[in-house]
């Protein structure tokens, strides 16, 4: 290994699967239950809400990466932003804890599905996914990225198809005449639907390997942005329509129930694709967390031993095996649930500090080869902060 440029590889269309693949895969097949569980029927108006919260954060990020193109995203716009080197390296570690504990929801979810089409051990499921995850982030970023667009294409046919599904089927009693709305419900179901949004987060760590990424960047944050709430919104919805929320809660894998419900037929296929969306979802959050260490590298002496590319495969070994190591032993021991409402809590925070960077940034330079207006970041952190507060009264309730 050698202390290399990661390789300039990746175009706007591959950024923008990779967007979709991590947001869709990091929620839909896993956590529209969970929501479900706790929102009612509900549950779709949480989606709504945690998209909202996610647009100007989405927005503050693609000015950003397109004015600071550089691998520990939210790091370096802390660091030139805020001029804070220590703020700047505990956001990067908090990154790489949060992408870690993001990628072992998903696995666990994925393997939960995974052991309805194959009887294997849960224990082996998650070891064995986890090695092979980590082993195709190393192979390199192109790789990596086609791969998951692969993956990418096979979700989404999958969540179409549960769309369908769910609205021919009967609607149950609380889609015809639904309770009023248990806000404290909602408020803890919205914070599982920002983790559902987060991929943007991921996508700027990828800015290094970006082709053009002033211009590709933002762009491909706003599309992955606007597909993926657009899938959300079909998919709980028909889930809601079609199975009692009380029972989406308690389901392991619950838009296969909502296949089985609406179709009356085996959804053993569809397990298949939620199995893929989870390694779409893992191998996002490995990329990711991998590119924050060779980040963090650049401006911190103490962990240059991660800035370095593989000659060949030109990607940061140490840091992939590092977060892929350390993704499924958090997958082993804690449940979906815990896993998503830690990584979302604290991205919260994380996101309100990098639109308070951006704002720092726009203060001393108002131009850029991408520029929100001037509201946006204000917006941004009120959201992110009130979404945060919302997440503790919603635990309390």
């Amino acid at each position: 290994m050698s202390e290399a440029h990661l390789k300039r590889r990746i175009g706007t269309g591959l950024l923008t699967a990779y967007g979709v693949g991590v947001m869709v895969g990091a929620g839909i097949y896993v956590l529209t239950g969970v929501a479900a569980g706790v929102a009612g029927v509900w549950a779709p108006l949480s989606f709504l809400l945690a998209g909202l919260v996610a647009v100007p954060s989405a927005l503050a990020f693609a000015e950003l990466s397109a004015r600071i193109p550089e691998a520990a995203g939210d790091s370096s716009y802390i660091e030139v932003g805020l001029r804070q080197h220590w703020l700047a390296v505990l956001i990067g570690w908090i990154n790489i804890v949060a992408g870690t504990l993001a990628a072992a929801a998903v696995l666990r979810g994925g393997v939960g599905y995974l052991t309805a089409i194959v009887d294997i051990p849960f224990v082996w499921g998650v070891i064995g996914l986890g090695a092979a995850m980590t082993l195709v982030a190393l192979l390199g970023v192109l790789e990596s990225l086609a791969f998951a667009a692969v993956l990418t294409v096979v979700e989404v046919l999958g969540l179409l198809l549960v769309a369908g599904a769910g609205f021919n089927a009967e609607p149950v009693a609380d889609w015809i005449a639904p309770p009023a709305p248990v806000w404290s419900g909602v408020a803890a179901a919205t914070v599982f639907g920002f983790f559902a949004f987060i991929g943007f987060d991921d996508m700027v760590n990828m800015v290094e390997e970006t082709k053009q990424p002033e211009r590709a960047m933002p762009r491909a944050i706003l599309w992955a942005l606007a597909l993926t709430a657009i899938l959300y919104a079909l998919v709980s919805l028909a889930a809601v329509r079609a199975v009692p929320s009380d029972v989406l809660g308690a389901s392991e894998r619950p838009l296969a129930l909502v296949w089985e419900v609406g179709t009356g037929t085996s959804a053993l296929f569809l397990s298949a694709i939620a199995v893929a969306a989870a390694l779409n979802g893992v191998l996002a959050q490995i990329v990711m967390a991998a590119r924050v260490l060779f980040g963090l590298g650049k401006r911190s002496p103490g962990l240059s031993v991660f800035r370095h590319a593989h000659k060949r495969f030109g990607t940061p070994v140490l840091g992939t095996i590092v977060v892929g190591a350390a993704t499924t032993a958090s997958a082993l021991t804690l449940p979906v649930a815990t896993l998503a409402g830690i990584t979302t809590q604290a991205l919260l925070i994380v996101f309100a500090i990098v639109n308070a960077a951006l704002i720092g940034v726009k203060r001393r330079d108002p131009t850029g080869p991408f520029v929100v207006p001037v509201y946006v970041p204000w917006l941004g952190m009120a959201a992110c902060l009130a979404a945060f507060v919302a997440s503790f009264l919603g635990a309390g309730g």
